[in-house]
């Protein structure tokens, strides 16, 4: 079996399965009312009676939760543990975990002393001197109870609450978990990869698992140790509203490529860290992220670009930052390729973070995986983006009989509208007639476009498949195909064909130039050659 060559040759040829998946999660988990001074005033007077502002009362209920978690752990026999200092808690967790044998329970509950914001009580004055209490918000290092459980549907998941008010806690799971649980229960067979899967007997099946798990899944399983564990809110206070809800505060999305032997993986990492370092720029970043950077004429940064290349012993692996995102690219156990992109604040891409928010979030993750795969496919192979190129450039006759041009090499029109694609957000509402109008006559230097000029180009674009109308709209959207072609093409103008036109021909160069000195020396062996054969004039 001969070794791959690029990029293009591992994924096409050497990639025996691949699976996308939600990955870890991380999720707030709060009572919305009691998170601002107003909502917990009106708890304590409505909710407890008490007529003053003063968070002192709440301290009986802190002591009735702790107390709770306690007799908890006594009475279901559960270990408790005290997290040292710089004790990693996933070492805990695996060594309970290698232990039990139950399909589901509580492994243990441990108690850490940790920094988190909180609400207090400060003595303010009136304007005539008479103290009184005033709540504020502040931080405090309080104890966090770190309940570690194994779900029959989830596997290994924990609960970290807060022991003080609003009892504020953190929903940690995994999605890989999740899928293979629900695949041995749908009779599919496969071999686990750690947080992946390594074999698979039917990964289509597998994948439609994958693509089930969502806020329903993840909001009932907190729902259902909720009232399994000790709660901090009576049901009184449940019935009046009091009840939790879930937010976003972190989500991994993989793409997992299982290879067909490991040296495939290392070739894929030599050309990858060789050529793609520049991948974190915001030009590429805009064609990763779906993210617009353009604003007006301005060149908007908003944010950190970053392509980092970490190496722990001798694997290595590339991290691409874009505010407070990042894609990591490594190779997983020697066998997978993994692509996952991180995503810690939904705000950077414009979604909230409540957990209904999940399918668009899911949806934006996966795609950068794909699209960091697709610029590295395509930096990687000339022979398919010379077709690529040349079915774009070439025109196009209908079943009418009507020509559509192509986008030629060199038309300063179609170079700005390729250059104009790059610059949409692609997600969730694509662009209009009058988004690219606009870009366009920035790229061009006029003003003088047509809303019928543009309509002509927008068709151009469409037959030529490198753009989709968006259903029931007059909105468009770039292809995946349009992606790649746009890129490939725009590197070809602006970063060979016009800076080679001007080594060669530029008269008076501020430095030599290997191109045009290549050139010269080409055409005067080319003269001695035709010289030595008596051909000359």
């Amino acid at each position: 079996m001969t070794l791959p060559r690029s990029v293009a040759d591992v994924l096409t040829d050497h990639v025996v399965f691949e699976v996308e998946c939600i990955d870890r999660m991380y999720c707030n988990i709060y009572v919305p009312q009691l998170q601002h001074a107003g909502g917990l005033l009106g708890y304590i007077q409505r909710q407890l009676g008490l007529p003053i502002a003063s968070t002192a009362p709440l301290g009986k209920i802190t002591d009735a939760f702790a107390a709770a978690m306690r007799r908890f752990a006594r009475d279901q026999q559960v270990p408790w543990v005290d997290f040292g200092k710089g004790q990693r808690k996933d070492d805990v967790m695996h060594e309970h975990l290698a232990r039990f044998t139950a399909e589901e329970g509580v492994l243990f509950i441990g108690r850490a002393q940790e920094k988190t914001h909180l609400f207090r009580t400060e003595r303010r004055r009136d304007a005539h001197g008479e103290s009184y209490p005033w709540i504020v918000k502040a931080t405090g290092v309080v104890n966090q109870f770190y309940v570690y459980a194994v779900d029959a549907d989830f596997g290994p998941f924990f609960l970290k609450f807060c022991s003080y008010f609003p009892y504020n806690a953190k929903l940690c799971l995994n999605g890989h978990e999740w899928a293979k649980r629900q695949a041995a229960e749908a009779g599919i067979g496969f071999t686990a990869l750690d947080n992946g899967f390594a074999t698979c007997a039917d990964p289509a099946g597998v994948q439609a698992i994958c693509d089930r798990l969502g806020p329903e899944q993840i909001d009932a399983l907190l729902r259902k140790w909720l009232a399994i564990l000790p709660h901090p809110f009576t049901a009184a206070d449940r019935a009046a509203g009091y009840r939790y809800d879930i937010s976003i505060w972190q989500a991994e999305f993989s793409l997992t490529q299982v290879l067909d032997r490991p040296v495939t993986g290392r070739v894929f990492f030599e050309h990858v860290i060789r050529d793609n370092l520049d991948t974190g720029r915001p030009d590429q970043i805009s064609l990763i992220f779906d993210r617009r950077l353009i604003h007006g004429r301005r060149l908007r940064t908003p944010g950190r670009f970053r392509t980092r290349v970490i190496t722990d012993g001798v694997t290595p692996s590339l991290h691409i930052d874009y505010k407070h995102t990042t894609i990591k690219q490594y190779h997983k156990e020697g066998r997978a390729l993994r692509t996952e992109t991180t995503i810690n604040d939904t705000r950077d891409f414009g979604i909230g973070k409540r957990l209904t928010h999940l399918p668009a979030l899911r949806e934006i993750g996966l795609s950068a995986n794909r699209r960091l795969l697709g610029v590295q496919r395509l930096s990687h192979n000339p022979i398919r983006a010379a077709e690529a190129f040349t079915a774009v450039h070439q025109p196009i006759i209908t079943d009418t009989g009507a020509r559509i041009p192509g986008l030629r090499l060199g038309d300063r029109r179609a170079h700005a509208l390729l250059q104009a694609l790059l610059m949409f957000r692609l997600l969730p509402a694509g662009f209009a007639n009058r988004d690219l109008r606009r870009l366009l006559a920035d790229l061009l230097g006029t003003h003088a476009i047509t809303a019928g000029q543009m309509s002509y180009d927008l068709r151009r674009l469409r037959v030529h498949g490198l753009i989709t109308r968006i259903p029931r709209s007059h909105r468009y959207r770039l292809t995946e195909i349009g992606l790649h072609h746009a890129m490939l093409l725009s590197h070809i103008q602006t970063r060979l064909l016009l800076p080679g036109l001007a080594q060669l021909t530029d008269p008076d160069p501020p430095a030599p130039s290997t191109l045009r000195t290549a050139a010269r020396n080409y055409q005067r062996a080319l003269d001695q050659l035709t010289q030595e054969a008596g051909l000359a004039a």
